[in-house]
């Protein structure tokens, strides 16, 4: 008698195929821009990426749901993002220190910020994201607790911060400490097939983005417009997302900001270079 989970396996992969080949959308061709501003949504991929060009997810997307990204009064991510400047004036903690009260005006200091993490943190040898900078921050600088992972306080901080650099190009350095060795973790991570559909990011987001499956289109997989507000689940961090599709292909999730999603988040953004920062960017 075969296995169950090869059967599961193979009827989830022909449904797949199936769904694909009934329903396909090709990335529109439009320019978005946000309050006036062009923002890239189509670029250069990068050297060892399959891809010609490096697509946002936006182009994905259907009409009302691009129109909402292109104003940030109707962006509903704005609220979180409005939220997450309160926090950061707000003082906290043991040492009686706000954010600003280190860095200032975000808008000058943080610009950059959302466009170059993960990067390489020295003291605990491994990348480290925006969220995670934040809790560094806030033990070791504010006296504060850490927050725990996606607290509406940590998702609306890391949203404002990464608002900070809408519009500039997504670029790594892998040259900081051993982030190059983690991007090549992440890399295997990206197309290793687990769980019992046996699937890897890989298969929805590189092999059939534009096809139609589970009520959507699969994009290419960008992460450049993280945090995201997803219509039907709001305010959405990375590694949430990256539960939620490890969860589909029935697979272990592994724990948020783990070594092995961290080095997942590494690469995938590195797959998403030269496009613009969109946090937050509008999905369904």
């Amino acid at each position: 008698m075969k296995n169950r989970g090869a059967l599961i396996a193979t009827a989830a992969c022909v449904a797949m195929a199936v769904m694909a080949g009934a329903v396909q959308a090709e990335p529109v061709d439009d320019s978005l821009t946000i309050d006036g501003e062009p923002i890239t949504v189509r670029a250069s991929a990068p050297e060892g990426l399959p891809f010609d060009e490096n697509l946002s997810g936006w182009l994905y997307r259907s009409a009302e749901t691009r129109q909402l990204e292109t104003d940030t009064f109707e962006n509903p991510g704005m609220l979180a993002v409005e939220r997450g400047e309160e926090i950061w004036n707000t003082v906290d903690g043991t040492a009686g220190k706000s954010c600003a009260s280190c860095h200032n005006d975000a808008a000058e200091t943080m610009k950059g910020v959302g466009a170059s993490y993960p990067k390489w943190d020295a003291d605990s040898a491994r990348p480290i994201n925006v969220e995670l900078q934040i809790n560094k921050c806030r033990e070791e600088n504010m006296g504060a607790e850490a927050y725990k992972f996606d607290a509406p306080e940590q998702k609306e901080l890391t949203a404002f911060i990464k608002h900070q650099s809408l519009g500039m190009p997504v670029k790594l350095d892998l040259d900081q400490g051993d982030l190059q060795e983690w991007w090549e973790r992440g890399k295997d991570l990206y197309y290793l097939r687990t769980g019992q559909l046996n699937l890897a990011c890989a298969s929805c987001h590189e092999k059939n983005n534009g096809n139609f499956i589970r009520a959507d289109h699969l994009s290419q997989g960008q992460v450049n417009g993280f945090p995201t507000y997803r219509l039907k689940t709001g305010l959405t961090s990375v590694h949430n997302r990256f539960k939620g599709c490890i969860r589909d292909t029935r697979a272990v999730i592994p724990t948020p900001f783990s070594d092995d999603l961290m080095a997942l988040e590494t690469y995938v953004t590195w797959r998403g270079t030269n496009l613009a920062v969109e946090t937050p960017a509008v999905r369904q």
